[in-house]
């Protein structure tokens, strides 16, 4: 060894360790060197058995060399003993790289989409042993090393080898296997150590509050939810009925102890309910790991990890098969626009701004305190797309709610003047996260067409649902964010005064066609002091009750696909909490269970009745009936699709029953009423059309709409 060498494989310095230890050429002969600390004497063996004789000591304690009788490198196993005992070690520098030149050049070039497949922490059986190859993104870093109880958590044992080419450290680890605790030691680039990080493509972490990785085995569950990918790979999605559950999966149910339930126990509650219930989707509020329950999951830190809080992968890909079975997709609420501080996370990850901007005007969050990727960054851009891809392909999934895709798109978001830094054009749109939602979409899209990806975009950002070829983000879905606002404005005002606001109902269907939307009533709205859907409408308990079951009659009608957060099905009255469960006992209460009952049927009239979904996204499927009616806050359109009969959506917004109501519906003939929001079973009054309507040949009818009720027709000819 060079002078120094010894010194610096000790302290844990050195820059290349593959370079001195494990086993080379020396001339002629074969020379096997380790770094045992601890051991007072050390002998060298082949993979076979094969004593190869003792090693001697090369200076500082635990540093032994020797030359071995091989014809040629190969990896070797020691037997170091000391007055304690005795032990065996694998040599870690005895091995090759794993990764290869077409991984540097597509890593490199910030295009590979197998990342998941390379960095990380993988079993491997590499030239003759089994053992975890650990790859790692560092390239400012002096030293990266792999540490955990398999190695005393000590940096100098496993000291990684650095591809210069594109920043990744690997390192294969032979005799370990999977559920190893590990992080990674780096040193910066001045070699001042930095906290202990937790793997960026862990599939697997402690639970909080621990931050370790965890080496994990390739998922073995075998999928039976062919004929339910199949369905989906083939259909529109924009013509299809799309009702979605959205679930805090900590919060939905707990166990009698107010412990969260596992997945297999989830599954069990939750998969039945759904699909009794009609929702043809589940939306899990973010499940990617996260150290903080408050956060909901927003504040990721393991972007391919499944949180530990409801057990593992194979746990999670139990849960998604059984809903596929039961016919139901699942969506995740995925968190691309940000990431929290925390020190075993991404931020400074190599000493550097290496996830995120160095600049805290780019690269600092103020709303959430968190950091914001750097979009513009290839390998960036690179780690996000293939987290996209690693949830849609690994677990089935079959749609991303992308959180928070506004506070992306503009370099101003949530900033004062001076607190942002223009775009080269000297504008404030965002174009490396622009270009991110493109290629993560494209990506998507390519590798699974039963995929949807569905953007919360909240301004007037053109062309988020449309396809990237013509000039979109190429989302397929928009969460129509002026629907939730302006619909819950109306109802919290006292029905004497909506007369005033009408505009408020009406101004949504100037644009209700200018993306494919999705109508979300999302845990947003019922949080932070806003109560909850009940409690926000306006008047009393009658009336509260009457408004719910109106405006989701009224939703269920409107153009679009629906969203409802957990809960609001039965009309909860407490603001959700994630510290408990819903409060499942309302529903022996009428009024509640009445809520649910409606629910379920707008789920599965909505799902049988083309009208109603399969021109959601195309301004063919609508058109006004009334629309002007401001003394008596009624609305009315009509809903169609090709060949299918059209259904008519009725809705009063006051308490007021309204007999002898003349309308002009689109044809003559019977109109049976299909829906009734008043109706006793849902714990209304009752008043109603006595199951239909005769409209003249001009369509001329005259029909009773009950008191802050929801009507639907259908024609029958």
């Amino acid at each position: 060894m060079k002078p120094g060498e010894a010194e610096a494989i000790v302290a844990g310095t050195h820059g290349d360790p593959f370079a001195v230890l494990g086993v080379h050429r020396d001339g002629k002969t074969i020379v096997a060197r380790c770094y045992i600390p601890g051991a007072e004497s050390v002998e060298a063996f082949t993979l076979d058995g094969e004593s190869l004789g003792a090693l001697a000591s090369a200076g500082p304690d635990g540093l032994f060399a020797g030359k071995v009788a091989l014809t040629a490198p190969q990896p070797l196993r020691y037997h170091a003993r000391n007055a304690g005992g005795d032990w065996w070690v694998d040599d870690p520098y005895a091995y090759g790289p794993v990764l290869g030149p077409m991984d540097d050049y597509y890593i490199a070039e910030g295009t590979h989409l197998r990342l998941f497949d390379k960095l990380g922490a993988h079993p491997l059986h590499h030239e003759g042993s089994d053992g975890i190859h650990f790859a790692v993104w560092a390239p400012n870093a002096s030293r990266v090393s792999v540490v955990g109880a398999f190695n005393q958590w000590d940096g100098r044992r496993h000291v990684m080898r650095h591809r210069r080419d594109t920043g990744i450290w690997e390192i294969f680890v032979p005799g370990i296997g999977t559920g190893e605790t590990y992080k990674f030691e780096i040193l910066a680039a001045d070699g001042t150590p930095l906290p202990l990080k937790a793997d960026p493509f862990a599939f697997h972490a402690e639970l909080r509050p621990a931050t370790a990785s965890i080496t994990t085995a390739p998922l073995a569950h075998e999928w039976g939810d062919a004929d339910h990918r199949a369905f989906w790979s083939k259909a529109d999605a924009r013509r299809q009925p799309i009702s979605i559950y959205e679930v805090h999966a900590g919060s939905w149910r707990r166990d009698w102890h107010g412990n969260f339930l596992s997945w297999d126990e989830l599954g069990a509650q939750i998969i039945p309910y759904v699909a009794d219930m009609g929702f043809t989707h589940i939306e899990l509020m973010p499940i990617t790991e996260h150290p903080y329950d408050p956060s909901w999951g927003y504040q990721t830190t393991g972007m391919f990890a499944p949180t530990s809080r409801f057990g593992d992968g194979e746990g999670f890909a139990r849960f998604v098969d059984g809903c596929h079975r039961a016919g139901i997709g699942v969506i995740l609420d995925w968190v691309p626009a940000h990431f929290p501080t925390d020190a075993f996370g991404l931020e400074h990850f190599d000493g550097t701004a290496l996830y995120e901007h160095a600049d805290p005007r780019q690269g600092f969050h103020p709303d959430w305190n968190t950091a914001i990727y750097n979009f513009g960054r290839s390998e960036v851009s690179a780690f996000l797309v293939n987290s996209a891809l690693y949830w849609t392909e690994k677990f089935h999934l079959d749609g991303l709610r992308v959180d928070a895709v506004a506070s992306m798109l503009y370099l101003d978001y949530s900033r004062k003047s001076g607190e942002w830094v223009p775009n080269e054009q000297g504008g404030r749109e965002n174009w490396a996260a622009v270009e991110f939602l493109q290629r993560m979409n494209i990506a998507v899209y390519g590798a699974h067409p039963g995929m949807m990806t569905i953007a919360e975009e909240s301004t007037s950002w053109p062309g988020v649902s449309k396809p990237v070829h013509a000039g979109g983000l190429g989302f397929g879905f928009k969460w129509n964010m002026g629907f939730m606002h302006d619909t819950l404005a109306y109802l919290a005002r006292d029905p004497l005064y909506r007369h005033w606001h009408h505009d408020e109902i009406l101004f949504g269907l100037v644009y209700a066609f200018s993306e494919n939307f999705v109508l979300p009533l999302s845990h947003d709205e019922v949080v932070h002091g806003k109560g909850t859907l009940l409690t926000k409408m306006a008047g009393d308990d009658w009336q509260q009750f009457a408004t719910l079951r109106a405006y989701y009659g009224f939703m269920w009608g409107y153009p679009g696909k629906k969203l409802l957060f957990m809960g609001q099905e039965f009309a909860q009255r407490r603001e959700w909490s994630e510290s408990r469960q819903l409060d499942w006992d309302l529903l022996e209460a009428p009024a509640h269970d009445g809520v649910r009952s409606l629910v379920r049927d707008l789920n599965h009239l909505y799902r049988d009745t083309p009208a109603l979904h399969a021109r959601d996204c195309e301004g063919e499927g609508f058109a006004w009936v009334v629309a002007d009616d401001r003394a008596n806050s009624v609305f009315a359109w009509v809903r169609r699709a090709p060949g299918e009969a059209p259904v008519v959506v009725v809705t009063n917004f006051t308490p007021q029953r309204l007999t002898g109501y003349r309308l002009t519906l689109p044809a003559g003939g019977r109109w049976r009423e299909i829906l009734n929001t008043d109706a006793h079973i849902y714990g209304g009054s009752g008043a109603g059309n006595l199951g239909g309507v005769e409209a003249a040949e001009d369509g001329a009818a005259i029909i009773t709409v009950p008191p802050l009720g929801t009507l639907m027709f259908e024609h029958t000819i």
